[in-house]
């Protein structure tokens, strides 16, 4: 991994202001730390999943800033920690210079951590770096779950950047079922799962019906029921959190992570076009299962 290929990287994003440099600096940072998890044992124990997941490998149009894994099977012994000074070293050799904060503690539902760069702005041209004061640093969370619902499916897609390395991860159907629980279940409204679902919905994306409803039993207002879900049962439930969707706010909360060419399409955004969308899951030709 060099400086140069690393500049050819970021002139691709082809950034038009400060906020893109840092989605674009944050996006290649959090490769450079996938690629180097797998070169670790990592992934024989954990997937990635969420948004920066669909955002890396499937071209989602919104940049995300978390790095979000759960275990394959519930471990409470899981450490984070041995995995991430690993990283830290292999990524050294290339001259990026991690800092780590390990926030986890044995035992813990979630493990969590902070990586943080802060050495790739001071070797890359930059077309907004600042003017005065320190150069920026990036800061990125990683979380585990090592108490996982039962019942994702995995894929192990190749990251070609940047440097070729086997990544674990939910497949669609898995990615679909976790959004759809952060939908129903959130205690807020968040822009960004409202973002995701449309990209889902317009991909004919079917549920992992068994993951979701493992997710519902596990945690929200469905806990300890025994859900069992179809598409008409996640249609329903969607269609009662539209009624009381702030749209506007929801706009506003994702313009940040959407480049300017794609702002547009938000103008879009009502209670009505979420009806639309969220009712292609039963759709003929669309899998319910």
């Amino acid at each position: 991994m060099s400086v140069k290929m690393i500049q050819e990287r970021l002139d691709g994003y082809r950034c038009r202001s400060t906020l893109e440099e840092d989605h674009a600096l944050r996006e290649i940072t959090q490769e450079i730390v996938l690629a180097g998890l797998g070169r670790t044992t990592f992934f024989n124990h954990a997937a990635f999943h969420g948004g920066t997941c669909l955002r890396i490998f499937h071209g989602l149009n919104r940049f995300s800033e978390d790095l979000d894994f759960a275990l394959m099977a519930p471990d409470a012994k899981f450490s984070l920690q041995s995995f991430l000074s690993a990283v830290r070293d292999e990524v050294s050799a290339y001259g990026c210079q991690l800092e780590i904060d390990d926030r986890s503690r044995l035992g813990q539902a979630v493990q969590k951590a902070f990586v943080k760069e802060s050495s790739l702005g001071g070797v890359l041209r930059l077309n907004y770096r600042p003017s005065t004061g320190p150069m920026r640093k990036i800061r990125i969370k990683l979380e585990v779950d090592t108490n996982p619902p039962l019942g994702a499916n995995w894929v192990m897609p190749i990251l070609d950047f940047p440097f070729a390395s086997a990544v674990k991860t939910h497949d669609l159907p898995s990615l679909f079922a976790g959004k759809m629980h952060a939908l129903l279940c959130r205690e807020y409204h968040k822009g960004r799962d409202w973002y995701d679902l449309v990209w889902y919905t317009a991909q004919r994306v079917p549920i992992n019906h068994r993951l979701l409803d493992a997710a519902l039993d596990q945690q929200g207002p469905w806990r300890g029921t025994q859900p069992k879900t179809d598409a008409t049962w996640c249609v329903a439930r969607i269609r009662e959190r539209i009624e009381v969707l702030d749209v506007d706010q929801l706009r506003h909360e994702v313009l940040p992570f959407v480049k300017a060419e794609e702002q547009p399409s938000l103008s879009l955004w009502s209670a009505d076009f979420f009806r639309q969308q969220v009712g292609k899951l039963t759709m003929p030709g669309t899998p319910l299962d």
